[in-house]
């Protein structure tokens, strides 16, 4: 597998011209444009901090209310401008169903269904990503190590099955918004139908 590497200089958060290097890879199977930018050399780490991002141009982008997409971006960035970390951008918009499907979904959220409710009354399973190009992506970097930042159980199972040892996970905050089209509902369903790895306590005394 074929790799491009660029600097850019990233604004988020409270940071601006935070230092990364950006990676396009070519032989993935799923011929989506993933990118992955390394922080302070990161890939040279013996055990470098790792992030899968799903694409959420809502909530990365236009800070929806709707989810904390935007917000576990910039936490993670901002925690890898300081340790080092590669950042695994993956084009997956809206757990894998695409931008307009996910629209359509925020009108059903909108009449009162949940995340994954939604997805379902539209055809789709609750989850339909798929991490191998994020292995292919580690292995072109010679990653055989890592330490996952995450609150999703698929992704861990996703790495180690493919043999890539996580030597920890760490969790992303709660970042709650309240509010008729706050995110609370949102983070409760995670927990509840996608088990992830989230602290319900915070989340309730955020309401």
């Amino acid at each position: 597998m074929a790799e491009v590497r660029a600097r850019v200089e990233l604004n988020v958060g409270q940071h601006s011209n935070i230092p990364a290097e950006i990676i396009s890879f070519s032989g993935l199977k799923d011929g989506q444009e993933h990118v992955a930018l390394v922080f302070n050399r990161a890939d040279e780490q013996q055990v470098p901090l790792i992030r899968m991002h799903s694409e959420c141009l809502t909530g990365d982008v236009f800070h929806s209310s709707r989810c904390d997409c935007g917000e576990q971006l910039n936490e993670c960035i901002e925690t890898m401008h300081q340790q080092g970390g590669i950042l695994l951008y993956l084009r997956q918009e809206g757990r894998g169903i695409g931008l307009y499907n996910k629209i359509d979904a925020y009108v059903l959220q909108s009449q009162g269904m949940n995340t994954y409710e939604a997805n379902n009354h539209l055809g789709f399973e609750d989850d339909l990503r798929d991490f191998s190009d994020a292995v292919l992506m580690l292995q072109a970097l010679g990653l055989e190590h890592v330490k996952l930042m995450t609150n999703n159980p698929r992704k861990l199972k996703a790495l180690r099955s493919a043999g890539i040892t996580v030597d920890e996970v760490i969790g992303t905050q709660a970042h709650v918004k309240a509010g008729v089209s706050g995110n609370e509902h949102y983070l409760k369903t995670k927990i509840q139908h996608g088990a992830h790895m989230l602290d319900i306590k915070k989340i309730s005394k955020a309401e």
